[in-house]
């Protein structure tokens, strides 16, 4: 016996005390991983000797493990706050312009609108097409951010579209008999009300244009488009016919073959603030008259006021979106994970950031919840998966492990002392 077996069993021991204490230390840190000190023999061995028995000269810490194993998720109810459920990582962009990865979605909105950690890193992802405003799929990484500015401009309407059904069944006006829209008081019946809907239309500058619509049956599957005058007057002026009459075919209940509808047509209007730079068009190809009563399935425009940010939503899928007051969604980009072959490889760097070795391998990136990637939790965070008794009791078993191999050198020093007082 010599003392080497029981240096080399306290340094182990005391490396494995520290492993410990650091993953008791991080039990409260987010996205942490633990790791365990895993063990390895020690032999000296001389060139040609027998295979026989050999006397072992100690232990080492052969490898520091890591456990990526599942932490539990928290809600928290701040929307930059992502946690990641099953496999992959968050992306970043270092200070320093280098890639690291974590599983810590603590994420914040620095003064320039850019998605970063509490170290100043960049989450990684990407963007949108600056024209659709679309997800780019396979798009190239970088750096998201929301809108420092916090909002979005006015877009004019260029395009009213709507979906209903007019009823079969409807009385025909009077104007053959003299019933006119355009008097004062009216004198049309049924009421050119009878049949009506509204939306609000907007100019380039956000102003919205009350668009009143009007519908009334002339014949036998003949229908009249009306609006209000909107040539700038405030309030509206007096109704005026859009287009031609909507000839339905009578065995469908679809506009019939050749009708000017079955193409958007424009609704002529100016704006208070000036001449539109684009006249809307009103879209009523999918008008239906069956023998049902008058029912509006939908109503929309293309444009929209000005809107200021309100709120940040990013969904499992990892898209991040903007919502504005004036009822708009806006995606900003789109989180992409990594995942590696080894994840044994991949080296720890601190603040639960780690950087990709050639053991960990090339990492592969990916939208949240497609392929064998996680999906993304919103409002939460990943708790550590440090667990505190098995920590405790390995503690234990560490510090009996260090005292024994202790006591083996206090006994080979009273082996010594013993040799030195022979006579």
């Amino acid at each position: 016996m010599s003392f080497q077996q029981g240096l080399s069993g306290l340094s182990a021991s005391s490396q494995s005390l520290d492993i410990i204490g650091n993953n008791i230390a991080n039990a409260n840190t987010t996205g942490m991983k633990s790791s365990r000190a895993e063990f390895a023999d020690l032999y000296a061995s001389s060139l040609g000797s027998s295979g026989g028995a050999g006397t072992g000269i100690g232990v080492e810490v052969g490898n520091v493990a890591q456990i990526f194993t599942q932490g539990n998720i928290s809600v928290t109810g701040n929307a930059l706050d992502v946690a990641i459920n099953n496999n992959g990582f968050f992306q970043l962009k270092m200070p320093n312009g280098s890639l690291a990865y974590t599983r810590d979605g603590a994420f914040k909105q620095d003064v320039n609108g850019s998605i970063v950690t509490n170290g100043g890193a960049n989450l990684m992802g990407i963007g949108t097409d600056p024209t659709t405003g679309a997800i780019l799929p396979g798009g190239a990484l970088g750096p998201l951010s929301l809108p420092s500015g916090g909002g979005i401009p006015a877009v004019a309407t260029s395009t009213i579209t709507a979906t209903m059904n007019l009823d079969a069944n409807a009385v025909v006006n009077n104007s053959a008999t003299g019933g006119s829209p355009t008097a004062v008081p009216s004198t049309l019946v049924p009421p050119l009300a009878t049949y009506g809907t509204s939306v609000s239309a907007y100019d380039g500058q956000g102003v919205p244009i009350p668009v009143s619509l009007y519908f009334t049956k002339s014949g036998l599957n003949t229908w009249q488009v009306w609006t209000n005058d909107l040539s700038g007057t405030v309030p509206p002026g007096p109704p005026v016919q859009l287009g031609g009459d909507m000839a339905f075919d009578p065995n469908t209940g679809n506009l019939a073959a050749g009708n000017a509808w079955l193409t958007p047509v424009a609704i002529p209007m100016t704006s208070v603030n000036g001449a539109l730079v684009t006249i809307p068009n009103l879209d009523l190809t999918k008008v239906s008259q069956y023998g049902a009563g008058f029912a509006i399935t939908s109503l929309s425009q293309n444009g929209q006021k000005p809107g200021k940010l309100t709120g940040i939503n990013i969904d499992s899928a990892g898209v991040i979106q903007g919502t504005y007051d004036n009822g708009k969604q806006v995606a900003a980009g789109q989180i992409q994970l990594a995942t590696f072959t080894n994840t044994q490889g991949l080296t720890p760097i601190g603040a639960g950031n780690w950087l990709a070795t050639p053991k960990s391998g090339t990492p592969v990136s990916g939208a949240p919840g497609s392929g064998n990637f996680g999906s993304l939790r919103s409002g939460a965070l990943e708790d550590s998966n440090v667990d505190l008794t098995k920590e405790l009791v390995d503690m234990m078993t560490a510090q009996r492990s260090y005292q024994a191999n202790a006591q083996t050198i206090k006994t080979q020093d009273q082996v010594m002392s013993t040799l030195v007082n022979l006579r």
